[in-house]
């Protein structure tokens, strides 16, 4: 029994889904963002550069996460390397984050509902995890999409070709009666290794392959017009052939 076909996701749903997960990343970062800058105010960071700061954390834990996809089959030293910086940046970003609301809680008067610090801790690192997991799902999506892309070519290749004819009682009736002619008769032979040229047949087509500048025969010349005649040889036999030529050329110089 064939396992079930999981049907591909419509385009319209890839789309809904990416923008949900590009929604979700968006507001997790900005809540991170806002954290994180008053963190960068609070180190003495110098004004302009304090809106860089988040940038710095967030977005190394977005690429971070992005390369650990690329280095899915990369050595396991090198995808540990890259483990242990993305989870150092995600735990500096929870870090900042639970201090930046721990410090607001215990200097805020509160008349209405009051949370005690490792609450209000908790509940402030949502945002930089939902961040690292909106990068990832995006990343996840993506990577599934363009697998599915590239599958599609080839499934609607292998549907173009024609399919196999099937020998069944059908077609043999009505195909054409064989004759005794159309029987090849000689093809069994000609299946089989044909036996191997004697020494003087080597002799004999030694003579007509052209011979180099230095007035010698060419080995590989030689072995390509033997086995055009049909016959199979070996190197040995071939050079011996080829000293009969060379020495028969020499009586006939000298």
């Amino acid at each position: 029994m064939s396992a079930p076909t999981i049907p591909a996701p419509t385009a319209l749903g890839v789309t809904a889904i990416r923008l949900g997960i590009t929604l979700l990343g968006v507001t997790a970062f900005a809540l991170s963002y806002a954290a994180l800058r008053q963190m960068a105010v609070a180190t003495h960071i110098p004004g302009p550069l304090t809106y860089a700061f988040p940038l710095v954390i967030d977005g190394f834990i977005a690429i971070g996460i992005g390369a650990l996809l690329l280095l899915r089959t990369a050595p396991m030293r090198a995808r540990m390397y890259v483990w242990a910086l993305v989870g150092l940046a995600t735990a500096t970003s929870i870090w900042a984050n639970a201090l930046h609301a721990i410090r607001l809680n215990q200097q805020v008067r509160h008349d209405g509902l009051h949370l005690d610090d490792v609450t209000v801790g908790a509940l402030s690192a949502i945002a930089p995890l939902a961040l690292a997991g909106a990068v990832h799902f995006y990343f996840v999506t993506r990577h599934h999409q363009t697998q599915h892309e590239l599958a599609v070519p080839l499934t609607e290749q292998a549907a173009e070709q024609p399919p196999v004819p099937s020998s069944d009682s059908d077609g043999a009736a009505e195909s054409p009666p064989v004759t005794e002619a159309d029987v090849p008769k000689p093809l069994a032979k000609r299946r089989g290794r044909r036996p191997a040229a004697s020494d003087e047949q080597l002799v004999s087509i030694g003579r007509t392959v052209p011979r180099g500048p230095d007035g010698l025969i060419p080995r590989k010349r030689f072995e390509a017009a033997v086995r055009k005649e049909g016959y199979p040889v070996g190197k040995d036999r071939l050079v011996g052939a080829m000293d009969v030529l060379h020495a028969d050329s020499a009586d006939t110089t000298g």
